[in-house]
């Protein structure tokens, strides 16, 4: 099961090279925020389209979720615009480089402290059994 995870994963990583490469000359023709507004917004329309069809996905009241879990919302459209801008700039290849470099080294992070309700992984050891 987990190698269909990491397949979907890896192409989901794919899809945001993808992604960079429309944005950098979408934002170059319509405007950086622009881009950034369509890209969210067609999203917002799919998503929708997804929960109109699939209604038995669970609805929690905003008030009871812990607000700095919210601050995701936030770092999508402030990643898009980065995208938008820098693609152009460095080209889809480096720019995803820096994007891997930045994932990375802060998901280490991450694991090493147990930051964001995460378990702590001071000492990262990863079976390969369990990826069959």
């Amino acid at each position: 099961m987990n190698i269909i995870f990491i397949t979907l994963i890896v192409l989901a990583g794919m899809g945001l090279s993808f992604e960079a490469g429309l944005l950098g000359p979408l934002g170059e023709e319509v405007g950086h925020l622009w881009a950034t507004l369509s890209i969210f917004g067609v999203g917002t329309a799919l998503l929708w389209l997804i929960r109109f069809f699939t209604p038995n996905g669970k609805f929690t009241d905003w008030n009871s979720i812990p607000k700095w879990q919210l601050v995701g919302g936030l770092l999508g459209p402030i990643y898009v615009v980065v995208l938008t801008l820098a693609t152009p700039l460095l080209g889809v290849a480096m720019t995803m480089i820096c994007v891997l470099l930045g994932q990375i080294t802060k998901s280490f992070a991450i694991d090493y402290f147990g930051w964001f309700g995460v378990k702590s992984r001071r000492r990262i050891r990863y079976d390969l059994s369990h990826w069959s």
